[in-house]
């Protein structure tokens, strides 16, 4: 379990596929007992009654509606046999404090839920009398709903909505939702005109058929675009060079025109005593002067970088089209975005309804200011929220570890896999089943280190958001800076492990060997790894930007036609927002399949130079990258090695890897 317990003195060999063996036991046995505590949680909080409170709903007397319940102690109404009132009546639906989770309006058991409009008190009585549902404390008789002394406080507001009881959980609801409107204007502050929030939701539904039909044309141009983005890299790479290079060449050179320019204005104007504005135009020559000096070192240094560096970019630009070729070759790649998406959602819907179960899990405890019953945690119940909000993190942070295992598992086997045919009939599956029978411990203990990093960086940003405005400034910034570089930690980090998960994919290593493995191959690559990080990501990021302005401009083309309503701002942002989160979610199955291709690329590089017997594995694309390179440095160098023998793949089964 210690990560850098190895004892290891040599430098140890690289098996590309070779010994297959389970990596990191102990984490996997304390994930498996972890995910067990979950599952202990779920089921108490079921097992208490709190799934019942949850779905059935109570009165504000602790009687669980729908069913026969025990008394309370201190609570006189309580105990009461609801068992054929099934319904939650809230008697002023509209007095719900839902931001600050308390209860306002009192709440009974009901045996139906009242469909029309009841507007005094003498309806309220009839209603109890036709339908046996009263809608008035249960220690007020129905035949004194009209004259009772306490009716403005134990019966329901006049007048009373209409409402149906929602499907599942059993509460009566109004029919008409605009008595939640002040609900509504904590959301919708921007909006001042009832007409204008009608108008935006009548264009989203009478849109609707567009916005998904555009979800779906961003959900193809995504797998378009990772086809096609090997044909398309070496132009966006070469395009954002030449805009770095004019831009830095042009912003130096208009400093330096207009230092020169306001300066021979100061000089024409000095005269024997300067006056004010000739010191403040002085003040700003030698401003300009310095921003020019600066710009101009600047551009020295980018270019002087660029130029030392385009070999780099060369490799950028060939790991780009190899990933294109793995694509089409792996196409079931382009799943793993949906497949991670449905177990996360399954994952927090269970999550939450068991938070939700927990938070009436608790004890009834009798209100001061209303006298309302409520159920809140104490003592172990708290410690449970705690270990199910852990586990929130931990088994997220899992499985999207297992689609950065699952990738790099595929793209590892069709790396150094020499002849193509013997590729297994869908690698990805494979990858999967390997990942499941070998390595899920190393995907435990890499996604436990993000946990470490990510608790206290939610604590800290939740302590500052509680303190907004009470805080002083010293320690708003100390607060500031820790998050932030958490932050930064975190990323850090989380790049490590993906690198990690690929070593483990290539050598069937234990996490922390393969993470140390993978750092010492990053650190002797440190400028490579720079460039394809900041080329690689521009490159994706312009992707992203053109599928989402590809799908903005069919949305305006085709909203234009739909006259039914005029606001567009809304299924556009839907629209946009959507596009944007479709081509992150696979262009960055597209960055991790780059990332395990460069790793593969350098370990392949590291320990084979092409000679019999240490053939190379990679792509024939890659090959013409190590030959010009090589050639490059033979030119450099020409009484370097004199026999320098010509780098080829191993040819097996008589095929190669082209």
């Amino acid at each position: 379990m210690g990560c850098c317990g190895s004892s290891e003195q040599k430098q140890r060999e690289w098996k590309p596929l070779e010994d297959r063996s389970c990596t990191d036991i102990p984490w996997l046995i304390i994930f498996t007992l972890f995910c067990i505590g979950m599952a202990c949680i779920a089921g108490f909080s079921i097992s208490t009654g709190a799934a019942s409170r949850l779905i059935s709903g109570y009165d504000s007397y602790g009687n669980t509606c729908g069913q026969k319940n025990g008394k309370i102690e201190g609570v006189e109404l309580s105990g009461r046999d609801q068992t054929n009132n099934k319904y939650v009546f809230f008697l002023d639906p509209c007095n719900i404090d839902i931001l600050n989770r308390k209860i306002k309006s009192m709440a009974l058991c009901v045996s139906r839920c009242p469909d029309i409009e009841l507007k005094t008190y003498t309806d309220v009585k009839k209603f109890a009398l036709q339908n046996g549902s009263e809608l008035c404390s249960y220690d007020i008789p129905v035949s004194k709903y009209p004259s009772h002394g306490e009716r403005s406080k134990k019966c329901p507001k006049l007048p009373v909505p209409p409402s149906n009881s929602l499907p599942v959980f059993h509460r009566c609801t109004p029919v008409d939702i605009s008595c939640y409107a002040q609900f509504a204007e904590a959301f919708v502050t921007f909006v001042s005109d009832n007409s204008m929030l009608h108008r935006v939701i009548a264009g989203v539904m009478a849109s609707k058929e567009i916005i998904m039909g555009l979800c779906v044309l961003a959900l193809v141009l995504s797998i378009i675009l990772m086809v096609v983005i090997r044909y398309i890299s070496v132009v966006l790479v070469w395009i954002l060079t030449a805009l770095v290079v004019l831009g830095s060449i042009g912003g130096t050179g208009v400093l330096w025109w207009l230092y020169v320019d306001h300066r021979t204005n100061l000089t024409d104007q000095t005269g024997t005593s300067p006056t004010p504005q000739q010191q403040v135009a002085a003040d700003n020559v030698q401003a300009l002067l310095v921003y020019a000096i600066f710009a101009t070192v600047f551009t020295v240094i980018l270019l002087l970088l660029l130029f030392f560096m385009r070999k780099r970019v060369a490799l950028t630009i060939t790991l780009f089209h190899v990933a294109g070729k793995v694509f089409t070759h792996l196409p079931l790649l382009a799943l793993q975005p949906f497949w991670t998406f449905l177990s996360l959602m399954l994952f927090w819907v269970s999550w939450l309804g068991v938070l939700l179960f927990l938070g009436t899990a608790g004890s009834p405890v009798q209100s001061e200011e209303a006298g309302l019953v409520e159920y809140r945690m104490s003592g172990p119940l708290q410690y449970m929220v705690w270990y199910h909000a852990v586990g929130l993190i931990w088994i997220s942070q899992f499985i999207l570890a297992c689609q950065q295992m699952t990738v790099a598992g595929a793209v590892v086997t069709y790396y150094f896999t020499r002849n193509k045919s013997e590729l297994p009939m869908t690698p990805i599956v494979s990858s999967m089943l390997c990942l499941t029978r070998y390595h899920l411990g190393t995907v435990a203990k890499g996604s436990f280190i993000i946990t470490l990093v990510e608790i206290p960086r939610l604590i800290l940003t939740y302590i500052h958001n509680q303190l907004k405005g009470k805080e002083n400034a010293c320690a708003r910034c100390m607060l500031k800076s820790c998050i932030c570089c958490l932050w930064c930690l975190k990323k850090c980090l989380m790049y490590l492990n993906q690198n990690a998960y690929t070593a483990t994919a290539i050598n069937s290593t234990s996490f922390c060997t393969s993470a140390r493995d993978a750092f010492a191959i990053l650190v002797e690559n440190a400028l490579r790894v720079a460039t394809i990080n900041t080329v690689g990501d521009f490159v994706l990021f312009l992707g992203k930007v053109l599928i989402v302005s590809c799908t903005a401009f069919v949305g305006v083309l085709s909203l234009n036609y739909q006259r039914d309503y005029t606001v567009w701002v809304l299924p556009l942002l839907i629209v946009c927002l959507f596009s944007w989160l479709v081509a992150h979610c696979f262009l960055s199955v597209f960055e991790i399949v780059v990332d395990v291709l460069f790793l593969c690329f350098a370990v392949d590089t590291k320990h084979n130079d092409g000679s019999p017997g240490r053939e190379f594995y990679m792509d024939k694309a890659l090959m013409e990258f190590v030959e010009d390179s090589k050639n490059m440095a033979g030119r450099d160098r020409p009484e370097a090695d004199g026999d320098g023998a010509e780098m080829k793949p191993m040819t097996h089964g008589g095929g190669t890897f082209a």
